[in-house]
């Protein structure tokens, strides 16, 4: 299940966020500070365009959707996601809240917010995430892809898609 994430949320997303096997496969990869947490939540809240999302499994929050850059008249977004991998990891429920997050994920893209197409960027060295998209009918849209240089050294960055008809 989704819901918009609140106040109360801020913390627990930017501990999840600041995991290490979860910053690892971010571009940006330093810890976030609490300040630097702050006004991102401050920016995403006054942006009409961008969505917070917690993921619960098994009614706990679980993980964080975002949707960013939605525009309704060409009915596209990006989103991204991160999970609680150690509250998940202990619970033994990794996997399949992962699973579900990504199903949710792509049911509020399509159904709550109308989209035609969603898009996202995803590390190419991040080849679980690539494939779980493709099981969940992304593709690669390779003249969208590009090399970013991340902690000194060159990344690649797949940018895959979903349209509406495989929804």
């Amino acid at each position: 299940m989704l819901r918009a994430a609140t106040e109360d949320d801020v913390e627990a997303i930017r501990r999840w966020r600041n995991h290490p096997e979860v910053r690892r496969h971010f571009i940006h990869t330093a810890v976030i500070e609490p300040e630097q947490h702050r006004l991102w939540w401050k920016r995403v809240q006054a942006d009409p365009s961008a969505r917070v999302l917690v993921h619960e499994h098994a009614g706990t929050p679980a993980g964080v959707v975002t949707i960013t850059g939605h525009d309704p008249v060409a009915r596209t977004a990006e989103w991204g996601f991160f999970l609680d991998v150690d509250g998940l990891r202990d619970r033994g429920t990794l996997f399949g809240a992962w699973v579900e997050l990504e199903r949710a994920a792509i049911r509020y893209a399509f159904g709550e917010l109308g989209l035609s197409v969603l898009g996202g960027r995803t590390l190419s060295s991040n080849a679980a995430v690539l494939e779980l998209h493709r099981r969940h009918g992304f593709v690669p849209v390779p003249e969208r892809c590009y090399t970013v240089e991340i902690d000194g050294r060159p990344a690649e960055v797949v940018w895959m898609e979903r349209r509406a008809a495989s929804a």
